[in-house]
């Protein structure tokens, strides 16, 4: 394929299988393509098709995983509609996948109500399941579908306030709180997704009392939260973000990290590491972000690979 062509259709374009890695490694948070989900349009951006034409079912993802040396992915369900989906995909191959259930700091504000201007310039808009579920509802579901044995954690959840007016804030701390106090009653590790809200979710997490696991997944900060989570035992998932020339912050950060507490992750579809960035994202991509990461550490990339899958087997259980 030409490059031309490539830079037209990447939107579409999945990346290449890379060479397998020396040492299998898990893809600690993605989103993997389920009916209904409102972050996948089938057949268009999201949802494309690799170079050899193939959509990226749930079976190609893991026959590409297999390829790649990804031997598991928890894959996370944040948002009412895809709940079930998710589930019943880790239940079909749970070889693969495992589930990870919550709900987004976003979503949290829309099902309150909130639905204004947010400081990325954009508005957000209500879906039906905003107004048929309450945020108590909600967390109520969540917490039914969460002692399915294929869940091994809760979220995303967290704060974000980048795509979430200040009027929602409120919303997003009520639902932090709900499911940190579900993470410890059901004794499941909690995935905190925070944007540009460092300082108050490291407040809530001690004020409340921190799960004894917990990850901050696509890591964001820089040095100072690196210390906070090296301090408190919290992990750090690092993904493809990590590649991005102008996060040097990010890779001090992976830099100074304790080994036994960093993941990798993708988060695809989104944050598609270099070379293949602006393309869509799956969970055998995170073999070029575990190979980023060992460079950034400086250390050998099978070691590298069994530190990974170790501290995936001690967090997620699997």
């Amino acid at each position: 394929m030409s490059k031309s062509f490539k830079q037209r259709n990447k939107r579409h374009i999945f990346p290449d299988v890379p060479e397998a890695l020396p040492a299998p490694v898990v893809d600690a948070h993605t989103h993997v393509y389920v009916p209904g989900d409102p972050e996948f349009v089938e057949g268009g951006d999201n949802a494309g098709t690799g170079l050899d034409g193939q959509p990226l079912t749930a079976a190609e993802q893991a026959r590409r995983m297999d390829a790649a040396g990804v031997r598991h992915a928890i894959t996370c369900a944040c948002e009412i509609p895809t709940i079930d989906p998710m589930i019943a995909v880790a239940h079909a191959d749970p070889t693969h996948f495992s589930a990870a259930i919550g709900i987004h700091p976003n979503d949290a504000a829309l099902l309150c109500g909130f639905a204004d201007p947010s400081p990325d310039g954009l508005t957000p808009g209500q879906d039906p399941w905003h107004r048929e579920y309450t945020l108590d509802s909600a967390i109520a579901f969540v917490a039914d579908r969460a002692r399915d044995a294929e869940v091994v954690a809760i979220g995303e959840t967290g704060l974000d306030y980048y795509r979430t007016a200040e009027s929602g804030r409120a919303a997003q701390k009520a639902a932090f709180r709900a499911q940190i106090a579900l993470a410890k009653d059901l004794d499941l590790p909690l995935q905190i997704h925070d944007r540009e809200a460092h300082a108050d979710c490291i407040e809530i997490l001690k004020h409340d009392g921190a799960p004894e696991r917990v990850l901050f997944h696509a890591f964001s900060g820089g040095p100072e939260l690196a210390e906070v989570c090296a301090r408190e035992g919290w992990y750090a998932s690092f993904g493809g973000a990590l590649t991005f020339p102008a996060n040097e912050a990010i890779r001090e950060a992976l830099a100074m990290m304790p080994a036994e507490l960093v993941l990798a992750e993708t988060d695809a579809p989104y944050l598609t590491p270099v070379p293949w960035r602006g393309h869509p994202n799956a969970p055998y991509v995170v073999a070029y972000t575990v190979r980023a990461q060992a460079a950034v550490r400086g250390v050998d990339l099978a070691d590298w690979c069994g530190q990974i899958d170790a501290n995936s087997r001690v967090f997620y259980g699997v």
